[in-house]
């Protein structure tokens, strides 16, 4: 926020919305300082590889690939160092863990590490940019919110999740027969999950097209519907929005915002640019 400030037009994505999330995770894992920025483009190129390839003469596969197994092997280093120095950190955490006698391979270790960031990541940065869009369009919902902070960010943050659906679709294989709403479900068969549908379900909410943080029930889908896919960060999230948005429109009350570039992806809901001008 203090290189926002007084900072004329900047492209919010680049400038705000993409460095907290990653950041969290860095100090979450034990990133070291000087390999954060090159941490944070790797998770980038897990849903843009193939936009980012073209800066770099390589094919989207071989791009995101390598960026894959940069991730990979930073938390391996930093899985080793831990086994051998352990510290007051998650990784530390990952790494003594022991289920059945059993602790957490290196092959593990860097196969959590790609899930933490490519979870952890896109979605909080997209909802972002999504919510600011939002409240740059609606200034009456942005007065009420800053009215009784304390009171309405609760109802706010789940509104901005829902109105973002960062996460768009999934899939599940089931593993019985079933029936969903009079379609039969057979056991091994895949079942497609659209969380922007569900998250603008007419029958769940009411005025559902409508961006409203004053909403008193929002039984959004945006972590999941429950169960043991229920997204495990959802808590981390949650805070990022209230703190930074506590920032943004506490110190920065008067940015403005211009028309978004949107990210061609059929999974992420993404805002690839969004002009903004903080005044000096």
């Amino acid at each position: 926020m203090d290189d926002l400030i007084g900072a004329g037009d900047v492209d919010f994505v680049s400038a705000c919305s993409s460095l907290l999330p990653m950041h969290t995770v860095s100090d979450m894992i034990g990133i070291d300082p000087k390999d954060r920025e090159a941490v944070r483009q790797a998770a980038e190129a897990l849903f843009a590889g193939k936009e980012e390839a073209v800066s770099t003469d390589l094919d989207s596969l071989t791009y995101m690939a390598s960026q894959v197994e940069l991730l990979r092997n930073a938390a391996i280093e930093i899985a080793e160092a831990r086994r051998r120095k352990p510290q007051d950190d998650l990784m530390t955490n990952i790494v003594q863990a022991e289920v059945d006698g059993h602790r957490l391979t290196n092959e593990q270790v860097g196969a959590f590490m790609i899930l933490l960031s490519s979870a952890g990541n896109d979605t909080t940065k997209q909802t972002t940019s999504h919510s600011m869009l939002a409240l740059a369009r609606h200034p009456d919902q942005k007065r009420w919110l800053l009215e009784d902070w304390d009171a309405r960010i609760g109802g706010a943050v789940e509104e901005f999740i829902r109105w973002g659906s960062p996460v768009m679709d999934f899939s599940r294989t089931a593993l019985r027969d079933t029936e969903i709403r009079g379609s039969h479900i057979r056991a091994g068969d895949k079942v497609g999950l659209f969380y922007c549908s569900g998250n603008r379900d007419a029958a769940v909410f009411e005025n559902p097209d409508a961006f409203d943080i004053t909403r008193t029930s929002n039984p959004h889908v945006g972590f999941g519907g429950g169960g043991v896919h229920y997204c495990l960060g959802s808590h981390v999230a949650k805070t990022q929005l209230r703190v930074l948005f506590h920032e943004l429109l506490t110190r920065v009350p008067d940015v403005e915002i211009g028309e978004p570039v949107w990210l061609r992806n059929t999974f992420v809901h993404g805002i690839k640019h969004l002009p903004a001008h903080f005044p000096v």
